[in-house]
């Protein structure tokens, strides 16, 4: 069985709404090596004009990080990114290292509220192309401007904006409403990337494996092992999909 990538997680302890502790990122990549996980991205929460931890003190608990798991005996690779909050402070926090692309690619993470105007989305995915950079649009699912009016979904991939849905909203976990946006995304391939979004070890855990065997089963294969492996590589690689 060939392993599967995860770029989009919150093991990193600390930071933000995730793990609270080293204890508890161990007890999360555990769970990940046991789900068939050979990567995993850690992209913890930046918001640009908030209070965010140093760029030293997150690449020091991402070294601290690196060190635990060797003495645990955990193989799983892990990198670095960030899960960023857009706002119009975006480019400078990227260009001046306060926040990170994912893996020092050109690949960008990033969020809105669920309740943000398509104007605002679409406008901030042209900025981020028009400055190098590749958008990947986080859990795409939860955007009520573009389930509304899904051909707003086609117009961003058309952009070039990547997008990510959450393993837990194919499998259900996270309502029936996001679960039919999620098929609806998936039979039309417009999905570039399955993640787990983890954020603990209880409910929000490092899972991918049971999203990935309904994806296989209802939509193919080959595209399963596109959105859970293949573009994850190339993202890892730091070449365009």
């Amino acid at each position: 069985m060939e392993p599967y990538i995860d770029i989009h997680s919150h093991i990193l302890p600390g930071v933000d709404d995730g793990a609270k502790d080293f204890a508890m990122s161990l007890r999360m990549l555990w769970q990940a090596e046991e789900d068939h996980i050979s990567d995993v991205i850690l992209t913890p929460h930046y918001k640009p004009m908030r209070r965010n931890l140093s760029p030293k003190t997150v690449i020091d608990l991402y070294n601290e990080l690196e060190r635990k798991k060797e003495e645990a005996g955990i193989q799983i690779r892990l990198h670095l990114g960030n899960e960023i909050y857009y706002s119009s402070e975006v480019i400078s926090a990227l260009e001046a290292g306060y926040a990170f692309t994912m893996v020092d690619s050109s690949y960008v993470l990033a969020e809105f509220s669920p309740r943000e105007d398509y104007g605002y989305i679409r406008d901030a995915v042209y900025h981020l192309l028009a400055e190098g950079y590749a958008p990947i649009l986080a859990h795409v699912e939860r955007y009520g401007c573009l389930m509304e009016k899904k051909i707003r979904v086609e117009e961003l991939y058309d952009m070039g904006c990547y997008l990510q849905v959450n393993a837990s909203s194919i499998t259900g976990e996270n309502g029936m409403e996001s679960k039919r946006n999620v098929k609806w995304l998936l039979k039309r391939e417009y999905v570039h990337f399955a993640a787990s979004d983890c954020h603990e070890d209880k409910k929000r855990t490092p899972n991918l494996s049971q999203a990935a065997a309904y994806v296989a089963r209802k939509f193919g294969v080959a595209y399963c092992d596109r959105i859970f492996r293949d573009n994850a590589a190339a993202l890892l690689r730091g070449d365009y999909i």
